[in-house]
């Protein structure tokens, strides 16, 4: 099947996106991609048919993954476990491998903890690849930065002729947003998450969380020094913050641009990637 750039990445995300309420099950003997993603915000399962044709998604919220290490592998196990029976039964398919992606310079020893995690939730793990490669198999980019920005770490990938030549991550995101959220409006974390994602209150959010960015915004401009970048694509769910490239373009003289809906590039990207044992 292989690894393949789609076509229009923002038609694709959008019709992954569309499969959150409306799966769609696939044809008979339809071959199938999958792919896991075991982030520090959210564990994301994904399911595509043929001629990367989105079928099904399934997500859930959990802090079970910190830098790319599995820190509650119970937990990790059970959600995977759930969102692998929900998949199954809204497209009446068993699913039985998928593809997983770590972020750059993991150790064996953690890349061999998220296969376990698949494993033990019913998937056998085909195809391990880095995560900023992942999402460059969604935005097709030949040359300029990714930026991932998860929930604990804001990770740099630089890219050549479309190959990841430097990667670079620092601790700073999602979760520093919701807690600067949290302190300042005087309410639970879980609230500040909410009130994050809150698109209706991104104007009001941004001076307060504004300081945050621009640390983001050194962190990216840290990780680009020595590399002639002029473009950067954010990726992540935090970059759907509203005002976020005007302050990361400010900070790296850069061009920023958010491609399509950024929590999808990289668990889509994971699901591109898959390569059935056979």
């Amino acid at each position: 099947m292989g690894s393949e750039i789609v076509k229009d990445p923002g038609r694709f995300l959008a019709e992954l996106e569309e499969t959150l309420t409306d799966p769609v099950k696939p044809e008979k003997n339809e071959r199938l991609k999958v792919g896991l993603d075991l982030g520090t915000a959210s564990i994301v399962l994904i399911v595509l048919g043929e001629e990367n044709r989105p079928l099904g998604i399934a997500r859930e919220f959990a802090d079970v993954v910190k830098d790319g290490l599995v820190v509650d592998f119970s937990r990790a196990r059970s959600i995977t476990t759930k969102l692998k029976r929900l998949l199954e039964e809204a497209l009446d398919v068993e699913l039985s491998e998928t593809a997983i992606a770590v972020p750059p310079g993991t150790s064996e020893r953690d890349v061999a903890t998220h296969g376990y995690v698949a494993s033990g939730a019913g998937l056998e793990v085909t195809t391990v690849m880095d995560e900023p490669s992942a999402a460059n198999l969604v935005l097709g980019l030949r040359n300029g930065a990714i930026v991932d920005i998860g929930g604990g770490t804001t990770g740099v990938a630089v890219l050549q002729d479309g190959e990841v030549i430097h990667t670079f991550d620092e601790p700073t995101g999602g979760t520093h947003v919701s807690l600067v959220l949290a302190g300042h409006n005087g309410i639970s974390f879980d609230e500040a998450e909410k009130l994050k994602q809150d698109p209706a209150r991104g104007k009001e959010n941004l001076p307060i969380i504004a300081p945050v960015f621009q640390k983001i915004g050194t962190i990216i401009k840290k990780g680009l020094a020595g590399f002639a970048v002029e473009e950067i694509h954010l990726v992540g769910g935090t970059a759907a913050t509203i005002g976020i490239e005007r302050i990361i373009s400010l900070e790296t003289k850069c061009k920023v641009t958010v491609s399509g809906i950024p929590i999808l590039v990289t668990p889509a990207g994971i699901a591109l990637s898959f390569e059935p044992t056979i």
